[in-house]
């Protein structure tokens, strides 16, 4: 019977889905997934219930002899040996010395900084520093030029001036250069442009005037504007090569009261703010 039984085809069994209006709540929770749930919850309250009997039955009284090499901060935070090992008095006294010596070393080189900054914004203010690379002496830079000679009396026969000439008739890097068949034309052009230069020439003067009036006002107003971020950017650095100053110096102080005390010269205040002071000789 039991044969015949499974013979006969079943109705396949399907575990009820979650309803319509449900769906929002996602899958509908199955056995299986309740008894992980429910495991979990019991494991959870387990420990709980062990560490609440734990702190019930605390003793605040109980001695353990670790209390005697452990202690704690102001916060009552344990404070535990991080293992290093503490250097001896010579030891530290030798390495305060090499620190005050590193620190009077750049002392020494910020002052010396803070006086070439000092003296460069006096002269900026005096209007003597001279920026060349701004275009304002174009005519006063002059290349160099080596020439070798033979002996000593040929250099100081030597004619700079017939060696070099004026220097007018030559090309300059912004003059286009004029091809050999255009040299003709050019002549002729520029003895009608010199006929037509000599009638207008008062008014032409004049306007050239004007123009180089006006190019040396904007080269004025251009240099008066550079000098003035010289000034500023100047005047920026001195006054962070002044704060640095004043920082090494701080820490210059403080090193020698270090130093004073740990020599028991001088007294102070300890760690727990009492203020105390080296015993002196009865007189």
């Amino acid at each position: 019977m039991s044969s015949m039984r499974n013979a006969v085809q079943r109705r396949n069994h399907k575990e009820r889905a979650q309803p319509e209006e449900r769906q929002k709540w996602g899958l509908l929770e199955k056995r299986k997934d309740y008894k992980l749930r429910a495991a979990d919850h019991r494991q959870k309250k387990a420990k709980l219930k062990l560490l609440s009997s734990k702190a019930r039955d605390r003793n605040p009284d109980e001695f353990s002899f670790k209390m005697l090499s452990s202690s704690v901060d102001k916060r009552g935070l344990k404070v535990a040996d991080r293992g290093n090992e503490a250097l001896s008095m010579d030891v530290v006294k030798l390495l305060k010395t090499q620190d005050a010596a590193y620190i009077r070393t750049i002392l020494q080189q910020v002052r010396r900084e803070r006086a070439k900054l000092e003296e460069r914004l006096v002269l900026e203010e005096q209007g003597e520093v001279q920026l060349v690379r701004d275009g304002l002496e174009e005519e006063g830079r002059m290349g160099k030029h080596r020439v070798f000679v033979e002996d000593e009396e040929e250099q100081e026969g030597f004619d700079a001036d017939a060696w070099f000439g004026e220097g007018k008739a030559m090309p300059s890097a912004s003059t286009p250069e004029v091809p050999r068949e255009w040299e003709s034309e050019s002549e002729e052009e520029d003895e009608d442009d010199e006929e037509a230069e000599q009638r207008p020439q008062k008014k032409t003067l004049s306007a050239r005037k004007q123009k180089e009036a006006e190019d040396k006002a904007k080269a004025l107003k251009k240099f008066e504007k550079t000098r003035q971020r010289a000034q500023s950017r100047t005047a920026y650095r001195l006054a962070m090569v002044k704060k640095k100053e004043r920082e090494l110096v701080a820490a210059e102080e403080e090193l020698e009261k270090q130093r004073a005390k740990m020599s028991s010269s001088v007294g102070g205040i300890n760690k727990n703010g009492v203020k105390f002071k080296i015993r002196e000789r009865k007189r």
